[in-house]
């Protein structure tokens, strides 16, 4: 009985563990956090385990419940925003720059330079040229100056013009809505090879057929086109732009032939001819020959070899002047513009038959020498041996 006495009267004793206990539980009083320390005390202060097990139930099941505070969430991370004007899936880069913004102010430089030959072209004014002298006004002039009645420094203008555009929009710039990144490294690749194409079909036009002629603008064309294909070419790689190889050269046959069947029937002219009529004249050679150079004349007219020229080439008068007035009397000279350059007038059959690339051209025992050869490499290609030291 007394055992059991003293088991009831612990609750109803008023020490700090009851106080401790029933503040805890009670629903009417309002429990700072800061007085949870007091658990583990009180825990240890009272020596009845039922009351033990009753206060840690309570501790754990309070920590478990409440949420955690502000202080204790982790935010997640979010992914890094590209800065302004800094496009984030571009292809590659050159030397730190991207190869769009590279294309782009290559284009912008291509862009000028072909505005500059429309206006000259349509305004027909006289070109610039710092070097090359009047050469330069002759390849603009010409009849490779046009393509399909379409002046060329406008198909170059639109050329530029759209990589330019499509560079920039590669860059993160929408200036043609529609086209994904893939389309337009495509075209870009394409127009650039289509640039490319056309720049090493001029620079032969510009070596055969303007023999001796320098043109600035024509060089710098090239320069710019061969730089933008190989921006291209580094944007998609060696590796991946095997795939596309075929496609680069079916464009590259279809530019060659559309320009080849262009200049079919173009002749090589003196600048401005077009617009009149340039009456032949006869070319006054002031020069006398040499021993060598009669010899010389008199064996290439043994062999049948001939001179193909016309009266207004400046480097047919050169050749002229190499042999003398003696020698070009015993030389088969042949004057493709018998009767006059310009307007309406026709080369002479027997130079449109053979195919000519420029003036003057030798026909030597089936060889072919374009432009104005010294006589030495004449009397080589003929087979000459002068028993006499040589005399130019």
């Amino acid at each position: 009985m007394a055992t059991i006495s003293a088991a009831l009267s612990i609750p109803f004793l008023p020490s700090p563990t009851r106080f401790a206990v029933s503040t805890y539980f009670s629903p009417r009083v309002k429990v700072n956090t800061s007085t949870a320390p007091v658990l583990p005390s009180a825990v240890a202060a009272c020596p009845h385990p039922l009351i033990s097990w009753l206060l840690q139930r309570a501790s754990r099941f309070r920590c478990c419940a409440e949420p955690p505070s502000p202080e204790q969430e982790t935010p997640a991370p979010t992914p890094p925003i590209p800065p302004p004007g800094e496009h984030p899936a571009s292809p590659s880069s050159l030397w730190g720059v991207y190869t769009s913004t590279w294309s782009a102010g290559v284009a912008g430089l291509g862009f000028l330079e072909t505005s500059y030959l429309s206006y000259l072209k349509l305004t027909g004014s006289e070109a610039f040229c710092p070097v090359g002298g009047g050469g330069c006004g002759d390849v603009l002039d010409s009849d490779y100056s046009v393509i399909f009645g379409i002046p060329l420094p406008l198909v170059g203008l639109v050329a530029y013009g759209l990589v330019a555009a499509l560079s920039l929009q590669e860059n993160g710039k929408e200036l043609l809505p529609g086209l994904d990144d893939l389309d337009i490294r495509l075209v870009l690749l394409l127009i650039a090879t289509s640039l490319a194409t056309a720049s090493a079909y001029f620079l032969f036009i510009l070596s055969t057929k303007f023999v001796g002629t320098s043109c600035l603008y024509c060089l710098s064309s090239a320069l710019i086109s061969f730089t933008l294909f190989s921006i291209r070419v580094k944007d998609f790689g060696l590796a991946r732009i095997q795939k596309f190889v075929g496609l680069q050269l079916a464009v590259a046959v279809i530019v060659a032939l559309a320009l080849t069947n262009s200049y079919s029937s173009a002749t090589t002219q003196l600048k401005g001819t077009g617009d009149f009529v340039l009456e032949p004249y006869e070319t006054e050679i002031t020069t006398e020959s040499t021993p060598f150079a009669i010899s010389l004349a008199r064996h290439l007219h043994s062999i049948g070899a001939k001179m193909y020229g016309a009266f207004w080439c400046s480097h047919c008068n050169e050749q002229k002047q190499m042999f003398g007035r003696e020698a070009m009397e015993i030389l088969d000279y042949v004057e493709c513009f018998p009767n006059g350059a310009g307007k309406g007038k026709k080369m002479a059959a027997e130079c449109a038959v053979t195919g000519l690339e420029g003036f003057p051209t030798w026909f030597i025992n089936g060889k072919v020498l374009s432009g104005d050869q010294e006589l030495s490499v004449l009397a080589e290609a003929s087979g000459f041996v002068s028993k006499a030291p040589e005399q130019s």
